[in-house]
C-alpha cells in the first residue's frame, strides 16, 4: 500500500471560488496576463469573474485569447512573448484543457526569453516559469490538478507532452458553475474524457493506496453521470455538471501520480488526422482498453465493476451510444503509417497498461477499430 503522491497546487473549490478568494492572486505580483480562448471564458462567465477579482486586487492585466483547441506551441510561444513585453508577474489560465494547457506553457515561454518554441520539449529551461493561477471551464482534462500540459507542434500537428514541476499551478480555481453554459456535446466529450483518465488509471501499476481512492472516487462520481448523459440528450442538470467537474478533478489528481494508458496515444491518431475531438477518441479504445484488462488484470477487472455495479456489455453500451460519430475504420495501410510513431520510441502509456502492449499489438487496435 505504499505510494507516493504529489500534487503541490492550492486549489479552492465550490461555487464563487474565484470571486470570494481574488486576495490569493494578491501575491502572485501585481501584472497578470490572462490566457484564454475565443469563446468558453467569456461565455461561461470566468472571464469577467477574473477581470473583477484582478481589479479589485489593484492588479493590472492583459489578454491573450488566441489559444485554439490542441493549442499549437506558436501561439503558446506569441503569448510567452507578449506576457514579456507587458511586464506580467504571472499567468492566469482560463478555459477547458487547451487553455489551461497553453497557460502552462506560456508561463514557461515568458519566463524564458531564448527559449525556441520546440524546444520546450528538449531542454530544461534555465529559468523557472512565471507563477500560474488557473480557472478550469470544462469537466474533462483536470489539468488544474495536473502537472502535464498537452501541446500541438505546428509542423507535424503531432501532440506532445511537457510535464514536471514547471507544469504546476500555484493556485487553481475549481468552481463548477463555469461549466453550466459547456455544449452538450461538448459536455460528453469532456465527461468521457475524464472517466477514461479514471479506468485507466485504476488498472496501471501506479495505482496504490491514496491514488487508487482517488481514481476509484472518480469512477463512482462519473460512471453516474455518463448515465445521466445518456439518458438525456440535449440538457444537463446543474447538479450533474458539478458531479462531472469534481469527478474530473479527482481523475486528474489519479492520472498525476499514475499517467494515462494506451487509449490516449492512440487517441491522438484520431484527433490529429480526422478531427475527433480528444475524449471521444480516447473512448473509441476502451472496449479494447477492458479485453485486455480482463485478460491480464481479472481481478481488478472484477473489482472495477463491482466499484461501478455494472458489467462490461452495459459499459461499452454506453459510452458507444455517447460516442455519437460518423462511421469510418482505418485501413491496414493507415494504421501502419500512423503507428510508425510509435516504433521510434515505445510510450509510457503502453508499458503501463494490461499486460504491456507492444507497437504491433497497438497497430492491430489501431486498425481494427470501426465506428
Amino acid at each position: 500500500m505504499d505510494f507516493d503522491f504529489f500534487m503541490p497546487a492550492r486549489v479552492i473549490s465550490g461555487k464563487n471560488a474565484l470571486l470570494n478568494n481574488g486576495d490569493a492572486l494578491a501575491s502572485l505580483g501585481k501584472r497578470c496576463l490572462l490566457v484564454t480562448g475565443g469563446k468558453s471564458a467569456k461565455v461561461s462567465g470566468a472571464l469577467d469573474d477574473a477581470v473583477s477579482a484582478l481589479v479589485k486586487q489593484g492588479i493590472v492585466y492583459d489578454i491573450y485569447d488566441k489559444i485554439g483547441p490542441n493549442p499549437l506551441i506558436s501561439a503558446c510561444h506569441e503569448a510567452g512573448e507578449k506576457a514579456r513585453a507587458f511586464g506580467a508577474d504571472f499567468i492566469l489560465g482560463i478555459g477547458g484543457g487547451s487553455p489551461l494547457d497553453a497557460a502552462k506553457a506560456v508561463a514557461v515561454y515568458a519566463a524564458n526569453e531564448d527559449l525556441e518554441p520546440a524546444n520546450i520539449f528538449l531542454q530544461k529551461p534555465k529559468n523557472p516559469p512565471l507563477p500560474l493561477a488557473l480557472v478550469g471551464t470544462t469537466a474533462g482534462t483536470g489539468s488544474e490538478v495536473t502537472g502535464v500540459s498537452v501541446l500541438t507542434v505546428d509542423e507535424t500537428g503531432r501532440k506532445r507532452s511537457i510535464t514536471g514541476p514547471n507544469c504546476y499551478a500555484k493556485i487553481s480555481f475549481a468552481d463548477p458553475k463555469y461549466t453550466y453554459s459547456v455544449p452538450y456535446a461538448t459536455t460528453v466529450s469532456t465527461a468521457l474524457d475524464a472517466f477514461s483518465h479514471a479506468l485507466e488509471s485504476f488498472f496501471t501499476p501506479k495505482a496504490v493506496g491514496l491514488t487508487k481512492c482517488v481514481a476509484q472516487k472518480a469512477l463512482e462520481v462519473l460512471w453516474p453521470a455518463l448515465l445521466y448523459l445518456e439518458k438525456n440528450e440535449s440538457s444537463v442538470q446543474e447538479d450533474v455538471s458539478d458531479k462531472l467537474y469534481y469527478g474530473s478533478l479527482y481523475a486528474g489528481l489519479a492520472i498525476n501520480t499514475t499517467g494515462t494508458a494506451f487509449p490516449h496515444p492512440l487517441g491522438y491518431i484520431l484527433t490529429e488526422n480526422y478531427d475527433v475531438p480528444h475524449g471521444k477518441a480516447c473512448a473509441v479504445f476502451m472496449p479494447a482498453f477492458l479485453e485486455r484488462a480482463k485478460l491480464y488484470k481479472n481481478e481488478l477487472y472484477k473489482e472495477l465493476f463491482e466499484v461501478l455495479q455494472t458489467d462490461k456489455e452495459r459499459l461499452v453500451k454506453t459510452v458507444k451510444k455517447l460516442l455519437v460519430m460518423p462511421g469510418f475504420g482505418l485501413s491496414a495501410e493507415e494504421a501502419e503509417k500512423y503507428s510508425a510513431r510509435w516504433f521510434e520510441e515505445v510510450p509510457q502509456n503502453f508499458l503501463s497498461s494490461p499486460g504491456g502492449l507492444t507497437q504491433a499489438e497497438a497497430r492491430a487496435i489501431l486498425g481494427s477499430i470501426y465506428l
